[in-house]
């Protein structure tokens, strides 16, 4: 979960146009998609992952500079999110909001597993499991999202759906790459995860992370928010990946969410924008809450991203893919590609509500959204695209202009996008010895 979850618990929604949710709710396929078995030059299946720093001219030597230093300036230099506990133990914090959070080390255990820091990882993995996973209880299995990594006193017990979506995937890469006889057994730890979810029946108000009738993630798998989603939560590549790694008996079912999810967004995003809301029903309609306003704020940045890695890693929906980036980027040059600001309404107009974040309340041209609208480039193979790619290039991960700094949550978005464009963010196959 970001920096904004404490107040994104009861984020509302508008309603979209009526017209776009009339589809029915079945995990069919869309209409042209691949087939399981077509590989459709997908880098899932030939291990090819583009580069589009390098498409855009830049030197490896460049791009391998770049990447480097974005992580250092996000795990190791003076502004860093990481910290180590001991000899063995670290987190990734939420500095502003003072807390450690189920989305930053999940997202940090993903980071180290792409880039082979093994030692980052299992300290990640540690101190999630120490301090944040339940080990007995109708929770057991599952995280509390949010604690103080100082006291270590939880903000909450319940957990964010999001988090164990990336502990297990990123668990099995880390299976993959690493093997299970170094100290810990990082498959098995991931099927404690997905075993104690199979057994979630509403005992204790406590649910699967997925919804089992709508084949949806839920956005926090308890009591009436088992049944609505956060569209930023599909990730049809992680499925896949758990259809093909997880070997738990669930494989079709995985696939099918995989599916579902991909008609999901085709509902859930704007006809002309492209724009989604952070919260909606499993229709795709919004789901209201009487808290705030609805608008494409933080959570929402992180769709596309979703998208492009699901066109990458699998190529199963890539005419409505290729599509949705060109209206996404039409409606984002339209307000200027150096100058978009960071929420709107759907409909693309400014919203009357902002999201505060930071000691002012203002709109701002966020690193995090500059860089997930990037990788939007994977999808449309257009060289007008590439100047997403070179406004990411130009990005700095430094204070706005107002003093506000994120390094949290602008610096993770910024380097995932970042991994995407450069070719580094992949499925991890299982070695071959």
């Amino acid at each position: 979960m970001n920096m904004y979850r404490a107040k994104r618990l009861f984020r509302n929604m508008l309603p979209l146009a009526a017209g776009l949710f009339l589809f029915s709710c079945k995990p069919t396929a869309p209409a042209g998609t691949t087939s399981v078995a077509t590989t459709n030059g997908a880098a899932f299946y030939t291990g090819v992952y583009p580069n589009l720093f390098r498409e855009a001219g830049y030197s490896q030597a460049d791009i391998d500079r770049k990447l480097a230093k974005a992580y250092h300036d996000v795990f190791e230099g003076p502004n860093r999110v990481y910290f180590e506990v001991g000899d063995s133990m670290a987190y990734v914090s939420d500095i502003k909001n003072n807390d450690a959070r189920t989305e930053g080390m999940s997202y940090g255990m993903m980071v180290a597993v792409q880039l082979n820091k093994k030692d980052v990882f299992d300290r990640l993995w540690r101190w999630s499991k120490k301090n944040l996973q339940h080990q007995s209880g109708p929770r057991e299995g599952y995280f509390a999202w949010s604690i103080n990594p100082k006291t270590l006193k939880k903000n909450s017990e319940g957990s964010a759906s999001d988090g164990e979506l990336f502990y297990i995937t990123s668990l099995l890469f880390a299976a993959n790459r690493w093997g299970n006889n170094t100290g810990i057994d990082y498959y098995g730890e991931a099927r404690r995860i997905l075993d104690a979810m199979w057994k979630k029946d509403g005992t204790g108000g406590i649910y699967n992370l997925i919804n089992t009738e709508h084949k949806q993630i839920t956005f926090v798998p308890e009591r009436d928010m088992y049944n609505w989603t956060d569209p930023s939560y599909h990730v049809p590549a992680f499925y896949e990946v758990w259809a093909e790694y997880a070997k738990d008996g669930h494989e079709q079912f995985y696939r099918d969410c995989a599916d579902t999810s991909r008609v999901f967004w085709r509902r859930a995003t704007h006809p002309v924008t492209g724009l989604n809301y952070d919260y909606t029903e499993f229709s795709g309609a919004p789901h209201a809450t009487p808290w705030m306003p609805p608008g494409f704020r933080y959570d929402s940045w992180r769709v596309p991203m979703n998208i492009a890695m699901d066109y990458v890693w699998f190529g199963k929906d890539r005419a409505w893919q290729r599509d949705y980036a060109k209206r996404f980027q039409t409606f984002l040059r339209s307000k200027g590609i150096d100058t978009f600001e960071d929420q709107f309404n759907v409909d693309g107009t400014r919203p009357d509500f902002i999201l505060q974040a930071g000691p002012v309340k203002k709109l701002r041209h966020s690193i995090g959204l500059v860089g997930t609208a990037a990788t939007t480039a994977l999808m449309t193979g257009e060289k007008e695209s590439l100047d997403f790619v070179h406004a990411l290039w130009n990005a700095k991960l430094e204070p706005y202009d107002d003093g506000y700094f994120d390094p949290y949550y602008d610096g993770l978005m910024y380097l995932f996008s970042l991994m995407h464009l450069s070719g580094n963010y992949q499925n991890i196959k299982p070695q071959i010895k």
